[in-house]
């Protein structure tokens, strides 16, 4: 999460409660018709579909509406500003991405199963002994299943502006795999701060928080240009050149 700014729960009325049920009915439903398929297709060594399908209903379960700009690179590190859990259903949706994660959310049995479904990547930020086996599972990662996703201020922030890029993220990708593109990306919501999870909220009370709205969610996604030459050199060229590219797109 972002800065330590204490929120109040959400006060619910009797229509939101029915529409977190509702939702969460769906939810659940969605997942009892993904879960055997993905093994099936993952028994055929297909790819991630199932995991994508799952996410991009999960999103519109939620009432999230997307609008794309530009257009994600195939096999690219994607490097995005982080809002809200939403991001994860919409980059799935749009990019058919997995993401890498801190290794902390493995600590959580059923958020590790989850997040393993979509081959997220988890890494040690301070575990310098396993970078070099942290790059390569990267690299099988985009070789296996296309884009992954960097969410590189760490945490979220209130979707009005930036936190600082965190160059200790990019150890996974520094140096670069080669033939990876690194491709920064703009995660614009309408109306951010209605719904970022940032402060002090707890994960369950934002999650209540946004399946009892009833206006939809609207996303812009913009996909920037690549990288290249300089901004690649090292781990602290990718973040400073890649905050600087989204910053930009934030605030023309």
């Amino acid at each position: 999460m972002g800065e330590a700014i204490a929120l109040d729960p959400p006060r619910i009325t009797p229509v939101g409660w029915l529409l977190i049920a509702g939702r969460l009915l769906l939810m659940v439903a969605l997942l009892i018709v993904c879960l055997p398929m993905h093994g099936l297709w993952k028994a055929m060594q297909l790819d991630r579909f199932w995991p994508r399908v799952f996410l991009t209903g999960i999103g519109a379960i939620c009432g999230l509406q997307i609008e794309r700009r530009g257009r994600p690179v195939p096999g690219a590190l994607l490097v995005a500003n982080h809002v809200s859990w939403l991001d994860i259903p919409a980059l799935a949706q749009t990019a058919g991405s997995a993401f890498v994660a801190h290794d902390g959310l493995s600590a959580f049995p059923l958020l590790k199963f989850l997040c393993r479904l979509n081959e997220t990547v988890f890494v040690a930020r301070h575990d310098r002994a396993s970078i070099s086996q942290q790059v390569e599972d990267v690299r099988l990662a985009i070789d296996n299943g296309g884009t992954l996703t960097l969410f590189a201020e760490g945490t979220t922030s209130d979707g009005t502006g930036l936190l600082p890029f965190k160059s200790a993220l990019f150890s996974a990708v520094s140096p670069l795999p080669e033939g990876v593109a690194v491709q920064p990306v703009l995660l614009a919501y309408e109306n951010a701060a209605d719904m970022a999870w940032v402060g002090e909220e707890p994960g369950l009370d934002n999650f209540k928080r946004i399946l009892a709205r009833l206006r939809p969610l609207h996303l812009t996604i913009h996909f920037l240009p690549p990288l290249a030459g300089p901004q690649l050199a090292n781990r602290k060229t990718m973040a400073a050149a890649a905050q600087e590219a989204v910053r930009r797109a934030q605030r023309p």
